[in-house]
C-alpha cells in the first residue's frame, strides 16, 4: 500500500498536520513541530502552509474499534 500524507488523529496539538507531517516522513513530529515555529519566526509562511495543509490534506481515518469481550 502506497503511503499518503495524512492529518494525524493521535499526534496533534491543533490540526494534525505537524504530526501527519512526522509520521509521512518517519521522524518525530516535535521535530517538525520545531522546523514550523523556527520557519514562522524567520518569515512567517509557515502560518499560512499550515493553513493551507489543515484545509487541503485529509485526516487519517479512525482506527477500528476493539472487539469488545463477549463478541464472537
Amino acid at each position: 500500500m502506497a503511503k499518503r500524507l495524512q492529518r494525524s488523529r493521535t499526534e496533534r496539538m491543533i490540526g494534525g498536520v505537524c504530526g501527519g507531517l512526522g509520521e509521512y516522513f518517519n521522524i518525530d513530529p516535535t521535530i517538525v513541530r520545531v522546523l514550523w515555529v523556527v520557519v514562522t519566526l524567520v518569515g512567517g509562511a509557515a502560518i499560512l502552509a499550515y493553513l493551507i495543509l489543515w484545509v487541503i490534506v485529509p485526516l487519517e481515518p479512525p482506527a477500528p474499534a476493539a472487539p469488545r469481550r463477549g463478541d464472537p
